[in-house]
């Protein structure tokens, strides 16, 4: 799960790290009243989407008084905001950030991630931050220094001074900048995050440093511990069909194929879409319904995979263990005639009473496809498609 740039500033300060002050605005009015709430000379007007190269984008504009704020709030507020971490149609911006203007002598790099190989957290830093950190990291990696810290025993004062050493914060600084290091880690823990990246944080002409930027994104499996972070999910920023997905208790992540799929288990669903690229089809989503699919599931998901106007086939894959392939084969059944399926559907049953699912397939009086393995079912479904693209052309 994402949040906005505001939000994750939030969440920071609460753990003492220090930021600009700003307020988040949904009109220009909004903006035009913040900006006035907030003082000073300097604003910056902020886009906020999920997405980073805001400024790059447009995005990100300097105001240096009340009418150029409203200005830069005009040309940004509804635009839509095309970055590289955009899919190319971009996004909508429906929501600013105001934030006080800061006086920059220096921008760094901090980063924490997980780090699965290590199993441990961990922590990057640069010198180097900014707008071109990608450039920083694909062409002069040795500027970036990392630190994988021990779940136990956390992040040592040694250890974070050692880090700000090495990126070159200048030593009257330094006893801030380590707690500040000290005090995202927390953040990071706390909050069951998967990410948090602060870029830049910045070194002021009053010797401070600051978090001018934050990112930050959370464990799924985590969050029914955080309740107060799920409140605050942007639905305008997700795709529609991956919201809807989500109130089914559905993993559903779309691609650029034709075959829909769908499947019981995130491994068995990966090496669905691998059989069907082996014989030369394209997956069109990743889509699992998990171990507990009811009737009601089944029918949402097909309902899903039918949004996608590409769509051309639909290849059902199912093993079945705790998932008894009766129950799922009266799902399909019912989820077919209830979505009026117009597309060729392909199933592949195996595991528990799957003689009983086979039977409630072929007495249902619908044209489904079975299946005896997933080669078998892959191939039928690639055959489908094909067949169906050349009755179309002629």
């Amino acid at each position: 799960m994402k949040i906005h740039e505001y939000q994750a500033k939030e969440i920071l300060q609460k753990y003492g790290v220090p930021t600009p002050q700003g307020i988040a605005c949904f009109t220009v009015d909004d903006a035009v009243n913040a900006a006035k709430q907030l003082g000073g000379r300097i604003w910056v007007v902020k886009a906020q989407i999920y997405a980073g190269g805001r400024g790059k984008g447009g995005g990100v504009k300097i105001a240096r008084s009340l009418d150029e704020v409203r200005q830069r709030a005009n040309e940004i507020l509804n635009m839509r905001l095309i970055t590289h971490q955009t899919n190319p149609e971009g996004q909508i911006v429906h929501r600013l950030f105001i934030e006080q203007g800061v006086q920059i002598v220096k921008e760094y790099y901090v980063g924490l991630v997980v780090d699965r190989s290590r199993q441990r957290v961990c922590l990057m830093a640069s010198s180097a931050g900014g707008m071109d950190i990608e450039k920083v990291a694909a062409e002069t990696p040795q500027k970036i220094h990392k630190i994988f810290i021990d779940p136990i025993a956390g992040l040592n004062h040694q250890q974070a001074e050692d880090l700000v050493q090495k990126i070159d914060i200048p030593e009257q600084t330094w006893p801030q900048a380590i707690v500040l290091l000290q005090d995202l880690y927390r953040a990071f823990e706390d909050t069951d995050a998967s990410l948090l990246e602060i870029n830049p944080l910045t070194l002021t002409t009053d010797h401070r440093v600051i978090a001018l930027d934050a990112k930050m994104n959370f464990d799924d499996n985590a969050l029914f511990r955080h309740p107060d972070i799920v409140a605050l999910r942007d639905l305008d920023e997700e795709d529609p069909v991956e919201v809807e997905a989500s109130k089914h208790e559905l993993s559903y992540i779309p691609l650029d194929g034709n075959i829909g799929c769908l499947v019981n288990g995130a491994g068995l669903a990966m090496a669905t879409m691998d059989i069907i690229k082996l014989y030369g089809g394209n997956p069109a989503n990743f889509l699992d319904v998990g171990g507990g699919a009811t009737t009601e599931k089944v029918t949402e998901a097909f309902k899903l995979m039918l949004c996608n106007p590409k769509l051309q086939a639909i290849l059902v894959n199912i093993f079945g263990g705790i998932m008894k392939c009766d129950v799922i084969a009266q799902g399909v059944v019912a989820a077919a005639r209830d979505v009026q399926l117009t597309v060729p559907l392909v199933v592949r049953l195996e595991g528990t009473n799957v003689d009983l699912g086979k039977k409630i397939l072929a007495d249902s009086g619908l044209p489904i496809i079975s299946a005896d393995n997933m080669a078998d079912a892959a191939e039928k479904a690639v055959n489908a498609v094909k067949t169906k693209s050349n009755s179309l052309k002629e």
